[in-house]
């Protein structure tokens, strides 16, 4: 079986791109929203959270808005949240490629090389656009601020070096029907 890690910094594209992967038939697992599950409703990460951040547990599950307020400036915190969560991802991740049944699998991770994952996958693919793109996307999220996104990028690895480290890239802002030929060329030159 033949692993694919794909990542991208914010606002490039890399969750379109990983429903390209999918309708291609490449099962795709998403850290993120693997991570969201863990701490939702009955999540196995929930009561440990909230033995760790006071005020996160509403019911049986964590709101992840003030989660989010305690760690995003406390580098402390974060990494609190991460050594809990990271174990249980990885987790997932194994058992993932324990039940697939086909013969390529992608990992949708965003901080992919952030959290020293690279050595982890057959192939690593980078979702790419232009700053000017990247900053259009993102600054038409809700709450999203220039400054937010100042913040953010300063928590990932630059595009460039990312790109770099990329067995493959796919670039998203020459149109949606470039990218799907790029991620069909991807898994067809995996496959030879």
């Amino acid at each position: 079986m033949i692993t694919i890690g794909l990542t991208g910094s914010i606002g490039m594209g890399k969750t379109e791109t990983a429903k390209y992967f999918s309708k291609k038939g490449v099962p795709v697992f998403d850290s993120d929203a693997f991570a969201h599950k863990l701490l939702g409703p009955k999540g196995a990460a929930v009561d440990e959270v909230a033995r760790n951040f006071s005020g996160v547990k509403k019911d049986d599950y964590i709101d992840r808005k003030i989660l989010g307020a305690c760690v995003f400036e406390n580098e402390n915190s974060l990494q609190l949240l991460e050594k809990i969560l990271h174990p249980l991802v990885v987790k997932g991740r194994k058992a993932f490629i324990k039940n697939a049944k086909t013969d390529i699998i992608l990992f949708d991770i965003p901080l992919l090389f952030e959290k020293g994952y690279e050595n982890d996958f057959d192939y690593i693919v980078v979702v790419s656009a232009s700053v000017e793109t990247q900053k259009q996307r993102v600054l038409k999220r809700t709450g999203m601020t220039k400054e937010r996104l100042k913040e953010i990028l300063a928590k990932q690895l630059p595009n460039i070096k990312k790109i770099e480290m990329a067995d493959f890239i796919v670039q998203t802002d020459l149109g949606f029907d470039y990218a799907k030929k790029q991620v069909s060329d991807i898994i067809e030159q995996i496959r030879k």
